[in-house]
């Protein structure tokens, strides 16, 4: 999605998005968070309240971002809520075996300002139970706040503000890029581009016997974190699923 000169700022690009989350009360502190940074698009995946917008708590919480919660979407899927971008964050304080490449919250908001025409998503998990590893290892990056490690749990409303203030920072008083501009830069791939190759790749390294799909082990997650240290381009997709499609075009020729 190709985005206008006056839509490249990252209060536009960046939506912040929050899984299962409880309690109402954080839902409203999260639209107070972002909308005192500046920022506005709110999703929510399968909250415990459907009605969460509307609940007295929330709305107590948002305290003067209603605008916030009358915009936010509530979604059943993960693929809902990240339709359209292109660099998926996840934001925890448990790094994982196989996460994708870690960074800081002002190393997230210094590339982020950089993406121009990237559409970018930060993921929150439910406070009870964080963010699942299904959904962690599908993001380009895994945010880790450097926090107390004795104490490194931040209430959910308190770690979106942290986030928001850095991609605030970012965006007004922009820090040095985070990656080089020389050179050809094609379309950055969105994230449901980047599903599919997986899936076309996987189905060609078990036509090759390479993937055994009753044993698989962590072939699959070990490839999507080599890929998402790459930030993969539209076109390197399709060069990609042309592949793939070939060795399953030659497997089907040989049997």
């Amino acid at each position: 999605m190709n985005l206008t000169e006056t839509d490249t700022s990252l209060f536009k690009r960046l939506r912040f998005v929050l899984v299962e989350t409880s309690h109402p009360g954080n839902v409203g502190a999260a639209a107070r968070a972002i909308k005192t940074m500046g920022f506005s698009r709110l999703v929510l995946v399968r909250p415990r309240y459907p009605d969460v917008l509307q609940h007295p708590e929330a709305i107590a919480f948002a305290s003067g971002a209603q605008d916030v919660l009358d915009g936010a979407q509530i979604v059943e899927t993960m693929d809902e809520a990240l339709a359209g971008c292109d660099f998926v964050a996840a934001v925890s304080a448990r790094l994982r075996e196989f996460s994708p490449p870690v960074l800081s919250p002002r190393e997230f908001a210094s590339s982020a300002g950089q993406r121009k025409e990237s559409h970018i998503a930060l993921i929150f998990g439910s406070e009870r139970y964080g963010l699942p590893n299904e959904v962690v290892v599908n993001c380009h990056a895994l945010i880790n706040i450097p926090a107390n490690p004795d104490y490194s749990s931040l209430n959910l409303a308190q770690a979106i503000q942290l986030m928001a203030y850095e991609g605030r920072l970012s965006d007004v008083a922009p820090q040095t890029a985070a990656h080089t501009t020389i050179g050809f830069q094609g379309q950055l791939a969105q994230v449901e581009e980047i599903e599919g190759m997986y899936r076309h790749l996987e189905q060609a390294l078990i036509a090759i016997d390479f993937l055994n799909p009753d044993n698989p082990k962590k072939l699959m997650p070990r490839i999507k974190r080599l890929f998402s240290r790459t930030q993969l381009e539209t076109e390197e997709v399709n060069i990609l699923r042309g592949i793939a499609k070939k060795i399953l075009d030659l497997k089907k020729i040989s049997l």
